[in-house]
């Protein structure tokens, strides 16, 4: 990844209030003398999600997601170091240099670009080629579906010719490596054909990141072949999780919504009929990634997944997943046609925009399906699927929530509420109520990160590294008696070196502390050292000098410890070092 100096890097971080660029994603109240919300990584009904102007950091004490203002528009947007530093700057007004690289950034951000370089030039080329006689077919199926010259310009739709090395001779004419070609997912090797084609006699749909560059393709064969639909392959530029077709456009929509859609063609025939709210994943099962990203954009998703049962299986698969990042779910129907390509040619945008308004609550949608499982006119079947329902509302955990939908539901069915609400609250104090399962796909924000039980070294030294950046008064009192060397855990030792030399130079800066690591997973860890915990009845100033003293005995008493495990007990004069270490320690 291309790079900074620490000294621009730290000049325009700090130069950025956190609390301002966070507060245009966050609605943020203050508390104390932090800023508080809803977590934007994970989803929470009460606020866990703590940002500090004095640190300018932010944490969560829910999911664990933290940093600076950097990693929070990196995770938030999606966008790479320079894109963030680049907007960043630009909002202070301060002029980038050339970017400077060390070996493995250059080789590797010059990797990224050359990517993206070929992905371009072959949309151009499959863009070309649909326009001219050896397109014509797929030229034709664009047309038969009803789209528009301007529609395809819109999109980039191409073609890949019939030949199987027709991309990989333009690309390398144009200069690229076979190394090079190998990674970008558009050409494949073997030792009897060479390089060919991953894509060859198919309409093409160039698939974009939300910031509008090429990163990937999609392909429909022309005529027969198996499959049908092919997509590349995930890539250094192309990750499946992390990205939605048409989101680069869907998201400027100035709709209440976004309409989450199975296939390209209708996310295209829904932006051709007025509906620029249309995204869909890239053939691949919706993840809690793919609800991240929509979640930055909306509060509302309305799927409109095909008809039939395929369709209602994965609608049934998105709502649970869409709930858990905190967005609402409805369904729009689409009866008695399969797809919104199919309604939008047979009825019009006028009728579609009318299902969109009736659209179902996506709970009454399930409960609707799970009637299916039932004979209604059977007593016993009957009774079972309302205890099935029952256990279904104990999933609304909040109370005036399940209060509401036991509401609702009694009158959906016609069932006496006080009898609903009864059923409820009997299963629930049996601990029967419905376990929602959802699929273990977790984004780089740190959503869902499972914070480690941590032993009480490990939490005494969290608490000393917090008390230092709260209180910096203490770094006088404590330096003599604690030293890098005393944290056990090799990043904790790290951090601690950087807050001490911090603190000699006169400024201690724990957002610059971040900045100086690159992994997300610490990145989260670095943030979680400077958030730690304080114990609520720690009030009166002799409480806290007292809990002070407890944490400094405990992490020096820990690094003797680790230090005489490490002694050879045969060797005296290290032994008897240890001894009046010791000795010095305690006095």
């Amino acid at each position: 990844m291309p790079f900074y100096s620490d000294e621009i890097v730290e000049e325009v971080r700090s130069r950025t209030d956190i609390v301002d660029v966070i507060s245009q994603y966050v609605k943020l109240h203050k508390r104390g003398s932090n800023y508080v919300g809803l977590c934007p990584f994970h989803n929470e009904k009460t606020g866990s999600f703590s940002v500090s102007a004095g640190k300018q950091m932010y944490y969560c004490f829910g999911c664990g997601a933290g940093g600076n203002v950097i990693t929070f528009l990196m995770n938030y947007e999606n966008a790479t170091f320079p894109e963030v530093l680049q907007e960043l700057a630009q909002r202070a007004g301060i002029e980038l240099p050339t970017q400077e690289y060390d070996k493995e950034q250059k080789q590797r951000a010059d990797k990224r670009s050359r990517l993206l370089d070929i992905q371009k030039d072959a949309a151009k080329y499959y863009y070309a080629l649909l326009r001219n006689q050896r397109g014509k077919q797929a030229y034709e199926y664009f047309k038969k579906r009803a789209l528009s010259e301007e529609t395809m310009r819109k999109f980039g739709l191409g073609y890949s010719d019939k030949y199987s090395d027709d991309l990989y001779r333009y690309l390398k004419s144009k200069g690229y490596e076979d190394a090079i070609l190998k990674e970008s997912g558009l050409v494949t090797f073997d030792e009897k054909r060479g390089g060919h084609d991953k894509f060859w006699n198919r309409a093409m749909f160039p698939i974009m990141d939300v910031r509008g560059k090429v990163i990937g393709f999609g392909g429909r064969v022309m005529g027969e072949g198996e499959p049908k639909y092919l997509n590349s392959p995930e890539t250094m530029i192309f990750d499946k999780s992390r990205n939605l077709y048409a989101l680069n456009i869907a998201r400027m929509t100035k709709k209440p919504q976004l309409l989450l859609c199975e296939g390209y063609m209708d996310v295209i025939a829904l932006h051709q009929a007025g509906f620029d709210n249309a995204v869909a994943s890239l053939g691949t099962a919706f993840t809690t990634g793919h609800a991240s990203l929509l979640k930055r954009y909306t509060k509302e998703v309305y799927l409109t997944f095909d008809s039939d049962g395929a369709g209602i299986k994965a609608a049934l698969r998105a709502i649970p997943i869409l709930k858990e990042v905190g967005l609402t779910a409805k369904v729009i129907h689409m009866e008695p046609y399969k797809d919104p390509d199919e309604f939008i040619k047979a009825l019009g945008a006028a009728e579609f925009q009318k299902r969109i308004d009736e659209a179902e609550n996506s709970f009454f949608f399930e409960l609707r399906v799970l009637e299916q499982n039932y004979d209604m006119r059977d007593p016993e079947s009957k009774t079972a699927f309302y205890n099935e329902v029952a256990r279904r509302l104990l999933g609304f955990s909040e109370e005036l929530e399940r209060e509401t939908y036991i509401t609702a539901t009694a009158e959906h069915y016609h069932i006496a509420f006080e009898q609903l609400r009864k059923l409820v609250n009997t299963l629930g104090a049996r601990g029967l109520g419905a376990q929602t399962v959802i699929p273990e796909q977790q984004p780089k924000s740190g959503m869902n990160h499972k914070n480690k039980r941590e032993n009480g070294s490990l939490q005494a030294q969290k608490l000393l590294l917090t008390w230092l950046t709260d209180r910096p008064q203490l770094y006088t009192k404590i330096k003599s008696e604690i030293s890098p060397d005393d944290f056990s855990e090799p990043l904790y030792q790290k951090v601690a070196a950087m807050l001490y030399e911090q603190y000699e130079q006169g400024n201690a800066n724990p957002a610059q502390i971040i900045s100086k690591f690159s992994d997300d997973e610490e990145q989260r860890t670095v943030a979680s050292l400077f958030h730690a915990r304080l114990p609520e009845e720690l009030e009166s100033a002799q409480d806290q000098e007292k809990a002070l003293q407890d944490v400094l005995q405990r992490i020096r008493r820990d690094s003797l410890g680790a230090k005489k495990a490490q002694i050879d007990a045969t060797n005296l004069e290290e032994m008897q070092r240890f001894i009046d270490a010791a000795k010095a320690s305690k006095g």
